[in-house]
């Protein structure tokens, strides 16, 4: 299992990577592995502005259908278009291709509250 070390997760098995000012999200490597063939992505609106454990979108597989959280408050200004037409991009590259949108975090906020390093995300995932 893939769990890079300049990304934080949350519990909910997502993920997020600082991109400057903003910070990129998506699922991690294990989720996309327990669900299974990923056939259909919900992402949420560009502008909406959401709070830390908000449901943010859906993912739907082969296996079941599952709720995306944002693992960070602030704004979405940024979505992953091309999973429309390739959801399966969750599954071949979730830390790349495959990520879902991108948060301006709220003003004041740090945007690693709540989260795990890798190294308590990989004992959470093993455990």
């Amino acid at each position: 299992m893939d769990v890079p070390q300049d990304c934080r997760y949350s519990k909910d098995h997502e993920w997020v990577r600082s991109e400057g000012g903003r910070v990129r999200v998506g699922i991690t490597d294990f989720a996309q592995d327990a669900l299974g063939d990923i056939v259909f992505v919900s992402l949420p609106a560009v502008g909406t502005t959401v709070a830390a454990g908000d449901v943010i979108g859906e993912v739907e597989s082969t296996k079941s259908v599952s709720e995306l959280y944002a693992p960070v408050a602030g704004e979405v200004v940024a979505v992953n278009e091309a999973l429309a037409d390739a959801p399966e991009r969750l599954n071949q590259d979730p830390y790349g291709e495959g990520w879902v949108c991108e948060v301006v975090v709220a003003s004041g906020s740090d945007p690693t509250t709540g989260l795990m390093d890798a190294a308590s995300y990989r004992a959470l995932t093993d455990g």
